[in-house]
């Protein structure tokens, strides 16, 4: 089943765009994370040797918020927004997971109808930056939980832009 990983990931605190460094439990830098003028929310995701393993991208004119999802330049699919009241709710278009918050949006729990749960991510309070903790149930699934982080946290953001 490969073995439990936890990252955290901390926005960059004087950053013109959207920058992120994630790292992990030892303090090591696993991926960074850097934004891109775009219309919509533009990230790329860079290993530790800065190749790029992957991209979010937010579609535009849509009613609720979607991101494309891309690793080696082909879009795997998509995570939207889903309408829900009290508790954000997302969909992932390219497998049986689904993202459940919290009232409060601090806390995300990634389900997988075959699999059970695939990660739990919670915000950290009482930081400057955003600081999220990712539990992952397996290192494989860790580029695509630190996707869905960050299309959560990029909607949040349009949100209250």
């Amino acid at each position: 089943r490969g073995k439990c990983m936890k990252l955290l990931f901390k926005q960059r605190m004087f950053s013109w765009f959207d920058s992120y460094d994630i790292y992990d439990e030892n303090g090591n830098t696993v991926y960074t994370v850097e934004g891109r003028l775009a219309w919509g929310h533009r990230l790329i995701i860079y290993n530790a040797y800065q190749e790029q393993l992957g991209e979010i991208k937010e579609e535009v004119f849509t009613f609720l918020p979607r991101f494309r999802m891309y690793m080696n330049d082909a879009c795997i699919g998509y995570i939207e927004k889903e309408f829900s009241f009290f508790r954000p709710k997302f969909h992932l278009s390219c497998n049986d997971w689904t993202i459940h918050g919290n009232f409060m949006e601090w806390e995300y729990d990634v389900i997988s109808e075959s699999q059970g749960i695939i990660m739990q991510a919670s915000k950290e309070l009482f930081h400057f930056t955003d600081t999220y903790v990712l539990d992952i149930r397996q290192q494989g699934h860790a580029l695509l939980c630190l996707m869905i982080v960050l299309a959560i946290d990029a909607a949040k953001c349009s949100k209250n832009s």
